[in-house]
């Protein structure tokens, strides 16, 4: 059984930089990247067409549930996410 990862020690100012794997085998976080400072996560989405943002976008306010957006990054591995309360 996998262990659940507390996201909410990763976001500052809330925000959240994340790291995306596009075209993997399924939606995951695989953890924390101490160089980068940022979260490592897998999207089984491709990276093309805005579909592994898309994806990104739900994956993550599932997880959270709350509002989530990309506030950098939309042509990048590299993202950041705005999270904001659910309205």
């Amino acid at each position: 059984m996998k262990q659940e990862i507390d996201l909410s020690r990763f976001i500052a100012a809330s925000s959240l930089v994340i790291i995306v794997k596009p075209g993997s085998p399924r939606n995951e976080v695989l953890g924390w990247d101490d160089g980068r400072k940022a979260l490592r996560v897998a999207i089984a989405a491709p990276p093309e067409d805005n579909k592994a943002n898309l994806e990104v976008v739900k994956f993550f306010s599932k997880l959270l549930k709350k509002r989530v957006r990309i506030l950098r990054g939309l042509t990048s591995r590299e993202k950041v996410l705005r999270i904001e309360e659910k309205v």
